[in-house]
């Protein structure tokens, strides 16, 4: 009886675990956005944060998915996809909401220092359907970001259908979408190195990617998710002990004067 009792405690032990690490998989990549979410709410400035890194993601996740009807993976992480891809959209929406809101603010504030008040403001607005490549990405409405992504998905997805029977086709997507995720931190990284510095990069930030990185791709290897899970992941988290090099060796290895002034420097793996 004892012995029973013993193997129960381990088996739900381990059926407890199981459950942690599945709802930390499934979370855990959108923890980050949570604060610098509730940051821009708070100070209604979308400065410090690269809607860049939105467009990113979104492409991933959505050749992930994608891919998983060419190559089975563990449904987890097909639900990690689906709830990266809502949060990308609703940072997006506040991104573009805060953004309309302060251009809105500063033409009333030149309106008024000008003497301009009975002229109308306009501002002028940005529609995906104008094709101009020099405001891609830089929309005056959200609708247009869902318009550009739903014709993303479309034409990918049909691409997908038609070459669904090849592997090398299939392989390359997989790849594809967990090499376009890994590449987030080299923006940072490259960042880094230009300006000799990290000053203004939350280092705190940078241990919760590593150690986010280092567990899912530890979880990669032990559910033998596709070789191309694991070794994205692997460079992930080499990008993110790179960069925690660079805090070490700008640190003790000044390039150039600290400056008093708060740096805004943008992460494109997202603050």
């Amino acid at each position: 009886m004892d012995d029973e009792a013993f193997y129960q405690i381990v088996s739900a032990f381990q059926h407890l675990v199981s459950w942690v690490a599945a709802g930390a998989m499934v979370f855990g990549g959108v923890v980050p956005y949570v604060p610098q979410y509730r940051d821009i709410r708070r100070t209604q400035n979308a400065e410090g944060f690269s809607t860049y890194v939105c467009l990113v993601l979104l492409v991933a996740n959505i050749l992930r998915i994608l891919f998983r009807f060419g190559r089975y993976f563990e449904t987890l992480l097909l639900w990690q996809s689906i709830i990266m891809i809502a949060t990308m959209l609703i940072m997006l929406n506040l991104c573009t909401n805060v953004r309309m809101a302060t251009d809105l603010n500063t033409k009333r504030r030149s309106f008024i220092a000008t003497d301009n008040k009975d002229e109308e403001i306009r501002i002028l607005k940005r529609l995906f359907l104008d094709f101009d490549w020099s405001y891609f990405w830089l929309w005056s409405r959200f609708l247009d970001y869902m318009q550009c992504v739903l014709a993303f998905t479309l034409t990918a997805a049909y691409v997908t259908y038609l070459f669904l029977d090849s592997a090398l086709f299939v392989e390359s997507l997989g790849f594809l979408a967990v090499f376009t995720e890994a590449m987030l931190g080299t923006p940072q990284l490259y960042c880094n190195y230009q300006n000799k510095s990290t000053e203004g990069m939350s280092i705190k930030m940078v241990l919760m990617w590593t150690s986010g990185d280092t567990f899912k791709t530890g979880y990669f290897l032990l559910t033998q998710a596709p070789v191309q899970f694991w070794i994205c992941g692997l460079l992930q988290v080499l990008v993110d002990f790179t960069i925690l090099f660079q805090v070490y060796y700008y640190s003790r290895y000044p390039q150039k004067p600290v400056s008093h002034t708060v740096s805004h420097t943008t992460s494109a793996k997202a603050l």
